[in-house]
């Protein structure tokens, strides 16, 4: 028997490419037109980092706790079960993040009541999951607008557009760990598939983080803190 660290990631994948995005695009099929719905979300979040008020900040973080489970459930459980094992496991941690952003809303004191000013990294990060990441689906060889990749509706641009909220909110470290995690994990992934864009979520990921420790050192508008605009 071989020792586990003979084993590469490559050893777990029991799936191509070609099946990858035939589930992306089979899944894209059944739940259409749900992605309108995922549109007018996305249009909530990116309005809630331009023009930051707590009821467009409260508003944000419940759109993000759902997509979230919606993710977990319908895309995992339902769909990426089939073709990936540990498919299970990442419900779960979907499951675990639609939860703590619910939290992040009703928790006394949230850091959604601090109505960060916008800045253009947090903008830019979900405003590219929002729309710019489904043309991605174009980049690749044989890619088609069947196969594109919505926030709301898949994993990835799910996870970025999270990325660039909680920058926006200052969160604390425990609600970057699964999405950062899941950066991780499914750039590792896309890399073993050799898709062309497998760098671009550890990238951003990294990205977000090294910004949430620079802004860390800098204190938070107390005025705007203490008199969030409804």
């Amino acid at each position: 028997m071989s020792e586990w660290w003979t084993y590469s990631l490559s050893d777990f994948l029991m799936f191509s490419s070609r099946s990858y995005y035939r589930l992306i695009e089979s899944y894209n099929a059944a739940i259409w037109p749900a992605h309108f719905l995922a549109l007018v979300a996305g249009v909530i979040v990116l309005g809630a980092i331009a023009r930051p008020r707590q009821h467009l900040q409260r508003s944000a973080a419940l759109v993000l706790a759902a997509a979230w489970g919606w993710v977990a459930w319908a895309y995992h459980l339902e769909r990426y079960a089939e073709i990936n094992t540990a498919a299970p496991y990442f419900a779960a941690a979907f499951a675990a993040q639609a939860l703590l952003l619910c939290w992040l809303v009703y928790r006394p004191g949230n850091v959604a009541n601090a109505a960060p000013a916008p800045q253009p990294l947090t903008i830019g990060l979900s405003g590219l999951a929002i729309c710019a990441y489904p043309l991605l689906a174009l980049a690749r060889d044989n890619g088609t607008w069947r196969q594109a990749e919505v926030f709301g509706i898949v994993p990835d641009p799910t996870v970025v557009a999270t990325l660039g909220m909680l920058l926006a909110w200052r969160a604390p470290a425990i609600f970057w760990l699964i999405p950062v995690s899941w950066c991780l994990v499914s750039g590792a992934t896309l890399m073993e598939l050799k898709i062309n864009h497998a760098w671009l979520l550890p990238v951003l990921a990294l990205t977000a983080v090294l910004a949430r420790v620079m802004r860390s050192k800098t204190p938070p508008d107390l005025n705007s803190i203490a008199n969030p605009r409804s």
